[in-house]
Protein backbone atom coordinates (compact mmCIF):
# COMPACT_ATOMS: atom_id res chain seq x y z
CA UNK A 1 0.00 0.00 0.00
CA UNK A 2 1.36 3.38 -0.96
CA UNK A 3 1.70 6.06 1.73
CA UNK A 4 -0.53 9.04 0.85
CA UNK A 5 1.91 11.54 2.41
CA UNK A 6 5.17 12.44 0.72
CA UNK A 7 8.32 11.53 2.67
CA UNK A 8 9.05 15.12 3.72
CA UNK A 9 5.74 15.27 5.64
CA UNK A 10 6.25 11.98 7.48
CA UNK A 11 9.58 12.86 9.14
CA UNK A 12 8.47 15.88 11.25
CA UNK A 13 5.75 13.79 12.86
CA UNK A 14 8.25 11.48 14.57
CA UNK A 15 9.54 14.08 17.08
CA UNK A 16 5.95 15.15 17.74
CA UNK A 17 4.90 11.58 18.49
CA UNK A 18 7.93 11.11 20.76
CA UNK A 19 7.08 14.28 22.68
CA UNK A 20 3.48 13.15 23.13
CA UNK A 21 4.61 9.75 24.37
CA UNK A 22 6.82 11.41 26.99
CA UNK A 23 4.11 13.85 28.09
CA UNK A 24 1.45 11.22 28.77
CA UNK A 25 3.15 9.72 31.86
CA UNK A 26 3.65 13.23 33.30
CA UNK A 27 -0.02 14.00 32.84
CA UNK A 28 -1.03 10.73 34.49
CA UNK A 29 1.13 11.36 37.53
CA UNK A 30 -0.30 14.87 37.92
CA UNK A 31 -3.78 13.38 38.12
CA UNK A 32 -2.79 11.03 40.94
CA UNK A 33 -1.91 13.86 43.33
CA UNK A 34 1.87 13.71 43.15
CA UNK A 35 2.03 17.45 42.43
CA UNK A 36 0.44 18.75 45.61
CA UNK A 37 3.05 21.51 45.89
CA UNK A 38 0.34 23.86 44.67
CA UNK A 39 -1.36 23.21 48.02
CA UNK A 40 1.65 24.03 50.21
CA UNK A 41 4.10 21.82 52.08
CA UNK A 42 4.30 19.58 55.13
CA UNK A 43 5.60 21.41 58.19
CA UNK A 44 7.03 20.47 61.58
CA UNK A 45 4.35 20.49 64.31
CA UNK A 46 6.41 22.97 66.34
CA UNK A 47 6.07 25.67 63.65
CA UNK A 48 2.26 25.70 63.73
CA UNK A 49 0.61 28.98 64.70
CA UNK A 50 -2.61 27.23 65.70
CA UNK A 51 -4.15 23.78 66.12
CA UNK A 52 -7.39 22.46 64.64
CA UNK A 53 -8.97 19.28 66.00
CA UNK A 54 -10.71 17.34 63.24
CA UNK A 55 -13.69 15.30 64.41
CA UNK A 56 -16.07 13.11 62.39
CA UNK A 57 -18.34 16.17 62.11
CA UNK A 58 -15.65 18.43 60.62
CA UNK A 59 -16.50 19.14 56.98
CA UNK A 60 -14.21 22.09 56.28
CA UNK A 61 -11.48 24.25 57.75
CA UNK A 62 -10.45 27.84 57.02
CA UNK A 63 -6.81 28.79 56.59
CA UNK A 64 -4.96 31.92 55.60
CA UNK A 65 -2.34 31.77 52.87
CA UNK A 66 1.11 31.36 54.41
CA UNK A 67 -0.29 30.03 57.69
CA UNK A 68 1.01 26.84 59.33
CA UNK A 69 -1.68 24.75 61.04
CA UNK A 70 -1.38 21.59 63.12
CA UNK A 71 -4.26 19.15 62.62
CA UNK A 72 -5.14 16.65 65.34
CA UNK A 73 -7.18 13.59 64.40
CA UNK A 74 -7.66 11.26 67.35
CA UNK A 75 -4.19 10.48 68.74
CA UNK A 76 -2.37 11.40 65.50
CA UNK A 77 -1.46 14.78 64.05
CA UNK A 78 0.22 16.50 61.13
CA UNK A 79 1.10 20.10 60.30
CA UNK A 80 0.64 21.82 56.99
CA UNK A 81 2.06 25.08 55.62
CA UNK A 82 -0.55 26.76 53.44
CA UNK A 83 1.89 28.38 51.04
CA UNK A 84 -0.53 27.73 48.22
CA UNK A 85 -0.46 28.88 44.62
CA UNK A 86 -2.34 32.14 44.06
CA UNK A 87 -4.98 30.31 42.04
CA UNK A 88 -5.79 27.84 44.84
CA UNK A 89 -8.82 28.89 46.88
CA UNK A 90 -9.83 25.45 48.19
CA UNK A 91 -8.75 21.80 48.11
CA UNK A 92 -9.44 18.53 49.88
CA UNK A 93 -7.28 18.23 52.97
CA UNK A 94 -7.36 14.47 52.36
CA UNK A 95 -4.98 15.00 49.43
CA UNK A 96 -2.18 16.21 51.71
CA UNK A 97 -2.93 14.38 54.97
CA UNK A 98 -0.95 11.24 55.81
CA UNK A 99 -2.57 8.19 54.21
CA UNK A 100 -5.47 6.76 56.20
CA UNK A 101 -5.60 9.64 58.68
CA UNK A 102 -8.84 11.27 57.52
CA UNK A 103 -11.79 8.90 57.21
CA UNK A 104 -14.09 11.48 55.60
CA UNK A 105 -13.73 14.41 53.22
CA UNK A 106 -12.49 17.66 54.79
CA UNK A 107 -12.35 20.72 52.54
CA UNK A 108 -9.66 23.37 53.18
CA UNK A 109 -10.66 26.91 52.21
CA UNK A 110 -7.65 29.20 51.87
CA UNK A 111 -7.82 32.99 51.90
CA UNK A 112 -5.20 35.13 50.24
CA UNK A 113 -1.83 35.50 51.97
CA UNK A 114 -1.88 38.92 53.69
CA UNK A 115 1.72 39.68 52.75
CA UNK A 116 0.47 40.06 49.16
CA UNK A 117 -2.44 42.37 49.96
CA UNK A 118 -2.23 45.72 48.22
CA UNK A 119 -1.73 48.73 50.45
CA UNK A 120 -4.64 51.17 50.26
Amino acid sequence: MKNPLPFRFRLPFLPLLAALALALPLHASAATGKYVRLYGDPAPDATAARTIVITPGTRYINAEGGEVIRFVVGDRSFAWSFNVARTVKAFDLNEVAPPGLLQHRVRAYVSEDPKYWEAN
